[in-house]
């Protein structure tokens, strides 16, 4: 019961930062506002961890480094979907990342549900409903489809090492994954290029964010100590119904009606394979 919680904890801090997050990120720019949100959350694990004062339970901790990498890439390419799409396309499709750590349980062992299959179908479907945009003649991609498919396979990869390094030692899994993954848009930022200079006013709201967004893999993380990885993932992945809701009320996004039918299939798909 105390990991479905920590994971149904996890998908509402993290519906909640990505949907603050990208939005923030429409105006000032993907890579600026990941490099504040990142800073931030990196600041708060490093505290705690620091206040605890204890070092790594065991090795299995650094596989939070590859599943940060993964994490990291898929987040990116989550804000920019964001940022050329409409939020409430953009989060289910990503939330099909679902799908990887069932389909790893099952090559470990597990056999999942009728009612797992039936998400799969149900999400698979939702998503190229979803993803196409009905017009005059023929239907066309939806704008940041591409980018939420890889947003998703990116977030898939993140749930089963991070898993593995979380039941080793949620605290030290969670700054590893944070200071991996700051590393990582730090490396992009030097590539790249932008500017970072930001108005002090958008500080609170990005740090409120990095603080959510680190919250989210805390409670992944300490999920992982007494849950399957087929279970906690899953639940975990609930958060597009969070930001779908909030892009429906603040930003009151309208999309076609065979697209809202996709939007409902993907978030039901999701849920039945957490209800498996």
């Amino acid at each position: 019961m105390a990991a479905i919680a920590l994971a149904l904890g996890a998908s509402l801090t993290w519906g909640l930062a990505d949907f603050f997050g990208p939005l923030k990120g429409r105006s000032l720019g993907a890579l600026r506002v990941l490099f504040y949100v990142q800073l931030s959350g990196l600041a708060t694990i490093a505290v705690a961890v620091a206040v605890r004062g204890k070092g790594p339970a065991d090795w299995a901790v650094l596989l939070a480094i590859p599943a940060a990498i993964s994490g990291t890439l898929g987040l990116y390419a989550y804000y920019r979907g964001v940022a050329v799409g409409a939020m409430s396309i953009v989060a289910p499709i990503a939330g099909i990342s679902a799908v990887i750590p069932v389909v790893v349980g099952i090559v470990s062992g597990d056999r999942p549900s009728a009612w797992q299959f039936a998400g799969m179908a149900s999400a698979l479907v939702g998503v190229f409903l979803a993803s196409r945009e009905p017009g005059r003649g023929r239907s066309r991609l939806a704008a940041g489809v591409g980018l939420a498919l890889l947003a998703a396979l990116g977030f898939g990869g993140y749930f089963p090492p991070m898993h593995a390094a979380g039941n080793a030692d949620f605290w030290w899994a969670s700054l590893l994954f944070r200071t991996t993954s700051t590393m990582v848009i730090l490396a992009v930022i030097a590539i790249r290029r932008p500017s970072v200079s930001l108005e002090p006013r958008h500080l609170p709201t990005l740090a409120l964010v990095g603080v959510g967004d680190m919250l989210g893999n805390l409670l992944f993380a300490a999920a992982s100590t007494t849950g399957l990885v087929s279970i906690t993932s899953v639940l975990a992945s609930l958060y597009p119904i969070v930001t779908v809701v909030l892009a429906r009320i603040v930003l009151e996004e309208r999309v076609a009606r065979s697209q809202e039918g996709g939007i409902a299939l993907t978030l039901a798909g999701v849920a039945l394979i957490s209800a498996g």
